[in-house]
């Protein structure tokens, strides 16, 4: 049977509004059950984000002092410090009394004190997609059985990369555990990250699979574990480590999302702090390629989706990869060539790609087939990572232009899409 993957935030703020967190499995994690541990809007009860102010005329080191600081007078209250963030904001999380919570809100130093929230995986979805989107004519692909890498290094913020699998060249001294921090980073207990990881970078080595960015450096950013759950907590770790490595690391993939919408203020209007660390990381130069969502909806209500500053991808339906809508339906019921009936859509989609019955690397050197926009979303990272091989110094808005220019239009519409706008399909060929 083809496995079934994503990854669903369940948000910062209601369902209807708000930012988006991230879940952690309760028995590696420590965590209870989010059914019986939050609210619907996935509230985790205990646990808060804090993050500080920081004027025009702050140094860096003298944030960073304050975050130190802040932290430590926060332990001195009683609370248990689990993250501290230093790069993509400043600021930290732990677990403390709401009364604990209210006296800090209350502090001059501090911008904000939101409430953890829980993040889980949630995808439906072969090489097919890396045809369709016209890998194996990209010169920097070069994809002829020959191991030649290209030359980029692509952060998978998920559930690790099985770094074992002989078909990844996965970063061996890189990479963070923020989910389960005493296990190293090059795990994937769960298979959803390692399937991401191969459709971006799958070597092309005769065997197995291949990306559309063969041999692509993989550093392995887990923020969720063996159940695909994490929190708001840990995902900011994941993206204040990529910040952190933001001289090393040219393109992020987030093939997770949740509740959440834009305040076009980089987050500092509502409160987002997965927001403001994303635009802080956007300005270090990564480019975001995040998974529009599942729910067959406005992706406006789904974070990081809804995010000016990345790249969002909806999922297209593509059986054998061609054009055409002439193939009939492998691993799921779908049309051929058409919006994929389970994605998200709207004005926030920058591009659609391939994310229906994709085979990808899975762990313990496997491989499986697997659907959703967490499998389209990959298939752009690894575009964006051609782009930058070639474009060093590219920053992530010139990116995003390049690869919606080269996209084409060529796939069947409307049939599912939700909305008025045909987006364009990622191709790859001109790389």
């Amino acid at each position: 049977m083809p496995k079934t993957f994503g990854v669903t935030l369940l948000a910062l703020a209601a369902l209807a509004a708000g930012t988006p967190g991230a879940v952690a499995d309760s028995a590696a994690a420590g965590f209870p059950s989010a059914a019986t541990a939050s609210d619907k809007a996935g509230r985790i009860p205990g646990r808060y984000i804090v993050t500080l102010r920081q004027t025009a005329t702050d140094r860096r080191e003298d944030m960073e002092e304050a975050v130190t600081e802040a932290s430590e007078h926060a332990s001195d209250m009683g609370a248990v410090v689990h993250h501290v963030y230093r790069h993509a904001l400043y600021g930290y999380a732990a677990s403390m009394t709401p009364r604990t919570a209210a006296a800090l809100a209350d502090e001059p130093q501090v911008q904000s004190v939101q409430q953890d929230r829980w993040v889980r995986a949630t995808a439906q979805s072969v090489p097919t997609g890396v045809n369709r989107v016209d890998a194996d004519l990209s010169p920097t692909a070069a994809i002829n059985g020959v191991d030649r890498r290209v030359n980029a290094d692509v952060a998978v913020i998920d559930t690790g990369i099985d770094a074992s699998h002989p078909d990844l060249n996965v970063h061996r001294s890189g990479g963070v555990n923020c989910a389960t921090p005493l296990l190293p980073p090059n795990i994937d207990l769960n298979g959803h990250g390692t399937h991401v990881a191969g459709t971006i970078g799958a070597l092309d080595n005769r065997t197995g699979v291949v990306g559309v960015a063969p041999g692509a450096r993989l550093w392995s950013v887990q923020v969720l574990n063996a159940a695909g759950m994490g929190t708001t907590s840990s995902t900011l770790c994941g993206i204040d480590y990529v910040t952190q490595h933001a001289d090393q690391i040219d393109v992020a993939n987030m093939s997770l999302g949740g509740s959440g919408t834009d305040d076009g203020n980089c987050g500092r209007t509502n409160g987002d702090a997965m927001h403001q660390a994303i635009c802080n990381s956007v300005a270090r130069g990564v480019t975001y390629a995040v998974a529009a969502g599942n729910a067959h909806a406005d992706a406006r209500n789904t974070a990081p989706a809804a995010y000016d500053e990345v790249i969002t991808v909806s999922a297209l339906a593509d059986f054998d990869g061609k054009p055409g809508g002439l193939a009939r339906p492998t691993c799921r019921a779908d049309r051929d060539d058409t919006f994929a009936d389970f994605s998200n859509y709207g004005a926030d989609v920058d591009l659609i790609a391939p994310g229906v019955c994709i085979r990808s690397t899975y762990p313990n050197g496997g491989y499986a087939i697997a659907s959703g926009t967490s499998m389209a979303a990959p298939h752009v990272a690894g575009g964006a990572a051609l782009y930058r091989a070639t474009h060093p110094t590219a920053s992530p808005q010139t990116v995003k232009s390049a690869l919606q220019n080269a996209g084409s239009l060529n796939w069947s519409w409307p049939s599912q899409d939700g909305d008025a706008v045909k987006e364009r399909l990622l191709r790859v060929s001109s790389f």
